[in-house]
């Protein structure tokens, strides 16, 4: 069996706010390390019961998060910024299942730090379906025709992964209070839940279906303000919905709208406030 694992941040074990995420900030170094542990549950456990490959992609921030040299020594490791497919870089047909880790909820909705991408997405619209970044990744590994069978995070991001994916194991390894506290596990408790879930998985991978992308599909991305929305509209071959701050962009398929998503919301972080 082998294995594709993308590991958000946000949703760790223990990160209550920004001060866990944002690398210049004091927690980071903390937080980095038991990212880097999390990851080393879930990859240890899939090797010791039956998988022979596990692929690790760093999905958070600039993705240079996961401390390489304390990773589990069998897994291979994509680290660092620019990436074609992001969260996703990597993934193809030749997987047997897909793990997220760290996962958080989409933007608008409750769940810690929850947000789509970056803090001016309000929603993402593949055709008239909202998603977040577990359901865009969800549907770029289903054009593969791999099924995600592990999502750790928070409870209201595997609540979100449990609405979109039917049989999907979750790993809830903290509670939300608000969306910059929680109830959580201890590492150790969290350790031993995400390791029984693995296995788990992996026995029903079968049950799982992957979640398959429509063809040509329209993306919308709804932004906080108008701005935000004109720099997201000098992409080619997008338009602004009227009357909104809505940018379209007609896709071949689920991939390009994924880059071109990408393309949007980079664009979109250059608007100042005033």
């Amino acid at each position: 069996m082998k294995l594709y694992m993308s590991v958000d941040m946000e949703g760790i074990t223990g990160l209550p706010d920004h001060t866990f995420v944002d690398s210049q900030l004091h927690n980071y170094e903390r937080a980095r390390r038991i990212m880097t542990n999390e990851a080393n549950d879930v990859i240890e456990s899939a090797y010791q019961n039956g998988c022979d490959y596990v692929l690790v992609n760093d999905s958070h921030s600039k993705m240079n998060n996961i401390l390489v040299d304390e990773l589990y020594p069998d897994a291979d490791l994509i680290s660092g910024g620019v990436k074609p497919y992001s969260m996703v870089e990597g993934l193809d047909d030749s997987f047997d299942g897909v793990v997220f880790l760290g996962y958080h909820a989409r933007a608008g909705h409750p769940g810690v730090m929850s947000h789509s991408m970056t803090f001016g997405v309000r929603n993402f619209f593949i055709n008239d379906v909202a998603v977040g970044e577990l359901g865009f990744n969800a549907y770029v590994a289903g054009y593969y025709g791999v099924p995600v069978i592990l999502v750790g995070g928070d409870d209201q991001a595997t609540e979100e992964a449990k609405e979109i994916i039917p049989n999907i194991i979750t790993a809830p390894v903290k509670q939300t209070i608000t969306r910059s506290a929680v109830k959580t596990l201890t590492p150790k408790k969290s350790s031993k839940l995400l390791r029984e879930k693995t296995i788990q998985a992996m026995e029903q991978i079968t049950q799982i279906e992957p979640l398959i992308p429509p063809e040509k599909p329209t993306l919308r991305i709804e932004f906080t303000n108008y701005g935000q929305a004109e720099w997201a509209h000098l992409m080619p071959k997008t338009e602004i919905e009227p009357h909104s701050c809505i940018v379209k962009f007609e896709a071949e398929d689920i991939l390009e709208a994924y880059r071109a998503m990408i393309v949007m919301t980079e664009l979109a972080m250059q608007t100042k406030f005033c």
